[in-house]
């Protein structure tokens, strides 16, 4: 872990003027809150989630607030803010009284922009329409719910706890506390699954209505229930042309339903007056602009180093309690906290690189040349050039603008993998 002496003048001398441009432009932030509770641990999750840990809640919170307020005064100024999530694990678990202590103490850490998005994920079950009122009250005006299907069967392979009926009330609910922005998550490629199935899930969620939709392909990961049932052979082997198949079906469904596919995953409703309803919080990582990560397990990058803090939620809440000079490890520097866990300068090489994966998941906007030379020196084609041309040429990305972006094609969304492997 980089401390004060040391991490400073990594800081400060691996910064390139146009860097230093970037930061004093006061770029506004976005801050991630990860939240690691569950009651009980999906079958295909991976993520940094503990269930039957709800006990430390209280203490989780008063850490959770110490970060945000020692982050805060390293920074030496009010950063700018203007995107807020709170992410899990699931973050509807936490009391209404907590998320309001969270959300006060960026207030006054932070300069909040009037127009703030704040979202939370929750899962249909752990909500009331008391809890969304006061979560709308307090500032929150973005729920992402995760309903993930509308078949029972797959809600029990996926080990969701929430019946379906539990997700239409929510929704209703939501919508009477006046939430603006309204998300669904939704998983395909399960195996079993069928196009009619997936169709049927699709149909169910759009007569909700919501403002955004989020589909994710499963993908299988090591050591998690699911991918160990495939593996004895208690499920079936997921079916990639079939996922495909359904990826397809869904873009021309959504298209035809007035939703605009701004980025691989994620689909926004045109709404006629309001624009496309995409979440703002995602599109700050999708540019690659800076982001601060409070709480167990959480990932930030700003001014060129990507911070990740402790997983553990008792670890962290340790971290955040100890004093790090009295520990003879030095005061960190921003954008770390007590609780990282590591502190990285990352390359300029790394940093296009990252660029690229992340700017060309944006479907329609793609990756801007201008913007690529005024951060990095170098243009696009002068850098990536050779990698752009082969894959140009199989018709996997496309020049707009003139050549001033460059963006996936729509037979290269489905083959996304192929194009940024050749980035890395």
């Amino acid at each position: 872990m980089f401390w004060l002496a040391d991490y400073t003048s990594l800081f400060c001398s691996c910064l390139t003027p146009r860097q230093t441009a970037i930061m004093a432009a006061m770029t506004p932030f976005s801050l991630y809150l990860h939240i690691p509770f569950c009651r009980r641990r999906c079958t295909y999750c991976d993520f940094n989630t503990y269930a039957g840990l709800e006990s430390l809640i209280p203490a989780y919170v008063q850490a959770l607030c110490c970060e945000i307020r020692w982050v805060a005064a390293l920074a030496g100024e009010r950063l700018p803010v203007h995107t807020i999530f709170f992410g899990g694990g699931t973050p509807s678990l936490l009391p209404a009284g907590d998320v309001a202590a969270i959300l006060e103490a960026i207030h006054q850490a932070f300069d909040c922009a009037e127009d703030l998005e704040a979202t939370l994920e929750a899962n249909p079950g752990t909500v009331s329409p008391g809890y969304l009122r006061d979560l709308r009250g307090m500032g929150v005006n973005r729920l992402s719910l995760g309903m993930q299907s509308a078949q029972a069967e797959e809600l029990i392979l996926l080990g969701r706890q929430h019946q379906l009926e539990e997700v239409a009330q929510a929704v209703r609910w939501a919508r009477q506390a006046e939430i603006e922005n309204l998300n669904l998550d939704l998983i395909f490629g399960l195996p079993g699954q069928s196009l009619g199935g997936w169709q049927g899930t699709l149909a169910m969620a759009l007569s909700l209505q919501p403002d955004h939709l989020s589909l994710y392909a499963l993908t299988l990961e090591a050591g998690t229930p699911l991918a160990q049932w495939v593996d004895r052979g208690l499920a079936p082997e997921p079916d990639g042309d079939l996922a495909a198949d359904m990826y397809e079906m869904a873009s021309e469904r959504l298209e035809r339903a007035g939703f605009l596919a701004y980025e691989i995953s994620n689909w926004a409703r045109l709404h006629p007056h309001l624009g496309a309803m995409t979440c703002r919080h995602n599109l700050q990582y999708w540019r690659s602009l800076p982001y601060l990560g409070f709480g167990a397990g959480a990932h930030g990058f700003a001014g060129g180093v990507r911070t990740v803090n402790i997983a553990s939620p008792a670890g962290y809440i340790q971290a955040m309690a100890a004093d790090p000079m009295a520990a003879g490890g030095g005061q960190p520097a921003f954008p770390a906290s007590p609780a990282a866990e590591q502190a990285t300068r990352l390359t300029p090489e790394t940093m296009m690189s990252e660029y690229m994966l992340m700017g060309l998941r944006l479907a329609e906007e793609g990756v801007s040349g201008e913007d690529f030379e005024r951060r990095f020196g170098v243009s696009l084609a002068e850098r990536y050039g050779q990698v752009i041309e082969p894959l140009a040429r199989l018709g996997l990305l496309e020049w707009l603008d003139g050549g001033g972006r460059l963006r996936l094609s729509r037979r290269g969304r489905l083959l996304g993998n192929v194009v940024f492997r050749d980035f890395v």
